[in-house]
């Protein structure tokens, strides 16, 4: 019978195996660390939220309308190990061993999403990870299927004043779901607020290159064109900043 213990551990073993986990130039032993993992209720009423202008959008699908006997979201977080972590809290442009993640990370992540799904139809459940389904689609910068509202919900943890998603293992790495038909207990979510785990300390507006973070948010417009005209030029294919997420403040662990 399935359970989160094995699960978490078959996890564990694919994410510390596979070959893309480490990339010999530069010098990174594991992009990622242990996942974080944790389950939501397909029916959890949070989802029907998602659908509202001032959260994602209307065009946010629920996950019955990924998976229509989906019963529920397992959603997991991939943290960046801390040669990653270490090396990008410097000063100065983002760290080639961070946009090495951020780009061959992405590629494992891809891998372990196409896992799961396999690992849960090998035992006769259905399952779609919604980012490697061809109806997955991003407008304006809001995907109609958002990894990180996902994560709140299931229990990961929550916003902070980067917009970035702080979990027990800070808020630096890569998040993922597959929507399952298997009967798996819920995740308690610690919370209430969307900022809980947010000191609101300030230290990410002070470690953006762009001021594009202030004390009332993020624009995402400053960061995205930072992001095109100055880093995807410099390191292409590889892309990422991340200054805000190796703030001290985010590498604290939450109790």
């Amino acid at each position: 019978m399935l359970n989160l213990v094995d699960l978490r551990a078959d996890m564990e073993e694919f994410i510390a195996n596979h070959p893309m986990n480490t990339v010999a130039e530069p010098n990174i032993p594991r992009i990622f660390e242990a996942p974080l993992l944790a389950v939501a209720s397909a029916e959890d009423p949070l989802f029907a939220e998602l659908k509202q202008a001032a959260v994602v959008g209307p065009h946010h699908r629920s996950p019955q309308e990924w998976l229509a006997d989906g019963k529920v979201v397992v959603s997991y977080f991939l943290p960046f190990s801390s040669v990653v972590r270490e090396a990008n809290a410097k000063p100065g442009y983002p760290a080639l061993e961070w946009v090495y993640a951020r780009y061959e990370g992405e590629q494992v992540n891809e891998a372990l999403r196409g896992y799961l799904e396999l690992y849960f139809q090998q035992r006769d459940m259905d399952a779609i990870s919604p980012p490697l389904d061809d109806a997955f689609a991003i407008e304006e910068r809001r995907a109609n299927w958002s990894e990180r509202h996902v994560a709140y919900i299931a229990g990961l943890g929550t916003f902070g004043l980067h917009t970035s998603f702080i979990t027990k293992a800070g808020c630096a790495g890569r998040f993922g779901s597959v929507v399952v038909d298997a009967d798996l207990p819920v995740t308690t979510r610690e919370y209430s607020n969307i900022y809980e785990y947010c000191t609101m300390c300030g230290q990410c507006i002070k470690r953006c290159p762009t001021g594009a973070i202030t004390k009332d948010g993020k624009d995402h417009r400053i960061c995205a064109d930072y992001m095109s005209k100055e880093i995807s030029p410099k390191f292409k294919p590889r892309y990422g900043c991340g200054k805000c997420q190796t703030a001290v403040c985010c590498e604290t662990k939450i109790p």
